[in-house]
Protein backbone atom coordinates (compact mmCIF):
# COMPACT_ATOMS: atom_id res chain seq x y z
CA UNK A 1 0.00 0.00 0.00
CA UNK A 2 0.98 3.69 -0.95
CA UNK A 3 -0.19 6.85 0.73
CA UNK A 4 -2.31 8.69 -1.63
CA UNK A 5 -0.20 11.69 -1.53
CA UNK A 6 3.10 9.95 -2.37
CA UNK A 7 5.77 11.19 -5.39
CA UNK A 8 6.02 7.62 -6.26
CA UNK A 9 1.55 7.21 -6.92
CA UNK A 10 2.05 10.45 -8.00
CA UNK A 11 4.66 9.54 -10.89
CA UNK A 12 2.89 6.66 -11.61
CA UNK A 13 -0.18 8.53 -12.62
CA UNK A 14 1.61 11.06 -14.36
CA UNK A 15 3.41 8.18 -16.59
CA UNK A 16 0.36 5.77 -16.86
CA UNK A 17 -2.12 8.67 -18.03
CA UNK A 18 0.56 10.06 -21.10
CA UNK A 19 1.84 6.75 -22.26
CA UNK A 20 -0.36 4.16 -23.33
CA UNK A 21 2.61 0.84 -23.14
CA UNK A 22 3.40 2.03 -19.35
CA UNK A 23 -0.06 1.52 -18.80
CA UNK A 24 -1.03 -1.48 -20.08
CA UNK A 25 2.76 -2.98 -18.28
CA UNK A 26 1.04 -1.73 -14.81
CA UNK A 27 -2.44 -3.22 -15.76
CA UNK A 28 -0.64 -6.99 -16.88
CA UNK A 29 2.52 -6.72 -14.53
CA UNK A 30 2.74 -8.91 -11.53
CA UNK A 31 4.36 -12.31 -11.94
CA UNK A 32 0.96 -14.18 -12.14
CA UNK A 33 -1.24 -12.09 -14.17
CA UNK A 34 -0.38 -12.60 -17.75
CA UNK A 35 -0.51 -16.76 -16.50
CA UNK A 36 -3.70 -16.63 -15.08
CA UNK A 37 -5.30 -14.47 -18.10
CA UNK A 38 -3.48 -16.97 -20.63
CA UNK A 39 -5.41 -19.77 -18.64
CA UNK A 40 -8.79 -18.00 -19.16
CA UNK A 41 -8.41 -17.41 -22.88
CA UNK A 42 -9.30 -20.67 -22.56
CA UNK A 43 -12.43 -20.28 -20.83
CA UNK A 44 -13.96 -19.70 -17.82
CA UNK A 45 -12.31 -21.88 -14.77
CA UNK A 46 -12.97 -22.26 -11.16
CA UNK A 47 -10.93 -20.91 -8.34
CA UNK A 48 -9.78 -24.37 -7.72
CA UNK A 49 -8.46 -25.14 -11.36
CA UNK A 50 -6.75 -22.15 -11.63
CA UNK A 51 -4.93 -23.34 -8.07
CA UNK A 52 -3.90 -26.79 -9.70
CA UNK A 53 -2.98 -25.51 -13.21
CA UNK A 54 -0.33 -23.02 -10.85
CA UNK A 55 1.25 -24.79 -8.54
CA UNK A 56 4.05 -22.40 -8.02
CA UNK A 57 1.81 -19.39 -6.71
CA UNK A 58 1.25 -18.81 -2.94
CA UNK A 59 -3.08 -18.90 -2.43
CA UNK A 60 -2.25 -15.26 -0.93
CA UNK A 61 -0.77 -13.96 -4.39
CA UNK A 62 -3.25 -15.74 -6.31
CA UNK A 63 -5.74 -14.27 -4.56
CA UNK A 64 -4.33 -10.64 -4.86
CA UNK A 65 -3.64 -10.83 -8.23
CA UNK A 66 -7.24 -12.27 -8.68
CA UNK A 67 -8.73 -9.33 -6.81
CA UNK A 68 -6.67 -6.57 -8.47
CA UNK A 69 -7.23 -7.83 -12.21
CA UNK A 70 -10.78 -8.01 -11.31
CA UNK A 71 -10.48 -4.21 -9.90
CA UNK A 72 -9.01 -3.13 -13.00
CA UNK A 73 -12.02 -4.99 -15.19
CA UNK A 74 -9.63 -7.70 -17.03
CA UNK A 75 -11.81 -10.48 -15.53
CA UNK A 76 -15.06 -11.15 -13.96
CA UNK A 77 -15.99 -13.22 -10.71
CA UNK A 78 -19.09 -15.28 -9.99
CA UNK A 79 -19.74 -16.40 -7.09
CA UNK A 80 -22.66 -19.25 -6.46
CA UNK A 81 -24.23 -19.35 -3.31
CA UNK A 82 -23.39 -22.99 -2.27
CA UNK A 83 -21.53 -24.93 0.10
CA UNK A 84 -19.17 -24.97 -0.35
CA UNK A 85 -18.37 -22.14 -1.77
CA UNK A 86 -18.32 -22.25 -5.86
CA UNK A 87 -16.37 -19.52 -7.97
CA UNK A 88 -15.49 -19.08 -11.16
CA UNK A 89 -13.63 -16.42 -13.59
CA UNK A 90 -14.19 -15.81 -16.58
CA UNK A 91 -11.88 -12.69 -19.16
CA UNK A 92 -14.22 -9.36 -19.43
CA UNK A 93 -14.32 -8.32 -23.12
CA UNK A 94 -11.19 -5.74 -22.22
CA UNK A 95 -9.22 -8.97 -20.67
CA UNK A 96 -10.18 -11.20 -24.01
CA UNK A 97 -8.54 -8.00 -25.84
CA UNK A 98 -5.41 -8.86 -24.65
CA UNK A 99 -5.30 -11.95 -26.82
CA UNK A 100 -3.44 -11.08 -29.68
CA UNK A 101 -1.30 -9.22 -27.25
CA UNK A 102 -0.32 -11.94 -25.86
CA UNK A 103 0.02 -14.08 -29.08
CA UNK A 104 2.77 -11.67 -30.60
CA UNK A 105 4.39 -10.66 -27.14
CA UNK A 106 4.45 -14.89 -26.86
CA UNK A 107 5.98 -15.44 -30.64
CA UNK A 108 8.37 -12.64 -30.06
CA UNK A 109 9.52 -14.02 -26.80
CA UNK A 110 9.77 -17.64 -28.60
CA UNK A 111 11.94 -16.10 -31.49
CA UNK A 112 14.21 -13.85 -29.06
CA UNK A 113 14.75 -15.85 -26.20
CA UNK A 114 18.51 -16.65 -25.28
CA UNK A 115 18.99 -20.60 -26.11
Amino acid sequence: MRKESSTNLENETLINANCGIAYAINLIGGRWKVPVMARLMRGTMRYNELRKDLPMVSERILILQLREMEKDGLISRKVYPEVPPKVEYSLTTLGLSLGPVFDYLSEWGEKNRPD
